[in-house]
């Protein structure tokens, strides 16, 4: 029986490190022209995907991971690290550090996506997050913040969704599953799942999520007052069926989507 990792079928149903580095780089030359921004930190970085994509992506590029938890980050050592070249390895790590310090020297971005600052529920303490980061970048660098939100982020409902892979040579199907338990509308708290279905065996609350469903106009406000001097939100265009292309552009409006995502970016 094929029995994967849930960190390597989180990988391959949720994350597309390429697509998002390349985002990076693009919001990069849009809000800093003329710059190469090179180092960049990566927070929550679980198994550390996107600082090893960061690294690969160019040879003067450096990544620096953080995150609390040590099991996704000894899994993306052990099994990411060892795939980069000995001269990439040089330039990228991933420590157990809380995102809301300090990184000394300061870098040129700092990235929390996946929505995953979303665990800081209380305003005060996401502005605390927001100073420190502000406090972590160089002048004319970028905190870049993944979002989401609409109404289909708030109503009770699940998701399912087959996923096809090839693991030790073979063709493999697992099924994801997007579960929304819940929604406060008074505090936007939200509680969501991440089931997997391999083989037979279901693999209930793989991943599970408390977190506050913050708004873009929430977080641009924060971003100010943290210090930052100005904001961007780009946002996730649509085809003509209505459904996310992964291609983003900088807006002033967005559309009222059912569900969207959107990244919004401080500048420093």
């Amino acid at each position: 029986m094929w029995k994967p990792n849930k960190y390597f079928l989180y990988e391959k149903s949720v994350q597309s490190p390429e697509a998002h580095v390349e985002l990076v780089a693009q919001i990069a030359a849009d809000l800093a022209p003329g710059r190469h921004l090179k180092s960049l930190r990566e927070d929550f970085c679980g198994t550390s995907l996107i600082s090893c994509q960061w690294v690969r992506s160019h040879p003067a590029h450096t990544a620096l991971g953080f995150d609390l938890d040590p099991v996704p980050l000894a899994y993306g050592r052990r099994h990411h690290f060892s795939k980069l070249s000995a001269g990439e390895r040089r330039r990228v790590s991933a420590v157990r550090r809380d995102v809301i310090s300090v990184s000394k020297p300061r870098h040129d971005l700092i990235v929390a996506a996946n929505f995953s600052f979303y665990i800081f529920k209380q305003r005060a303490l996401l502005l605390k997050y927001f100073k420190k980061a502000r406090a972590s970048i160089n002048s004319g660098g970028l905190f870049i913040l993944e979002m989401a939100g609409g109404s289909g982020m708030i109503q009770t409902m699940r998701e399912w969704k087959p996923v096809y892979v090839t693991s030790a040579g073979k063709k493999r199907r697992f099924t994801y599953v997007w579960d929304q338990l819940s929604f406060d509308p008074i505090t936007h708290d939200v509680k969501y799942a991440i089931h997997f279905h391999v083989d037979g065996r279901r693999m209930e609350g793989a991943f599970e999520y408390d977190w506050r469903l913050w708004t873009i106009p929430e977080v641009k406000d924060l971003l100010l007052e943290a210090g930052f001097s100005d904001t961007a939100v780009y946002w996730e265009t649509e085809d003509e069926n209505g459904e996310g292309t992964g291609e983003y552009e900088r807006r002033e409006n967005g559309d009222n989507a059912v569900s969207w995502i959107a990244q919004v970016v401080g500048i420093v």
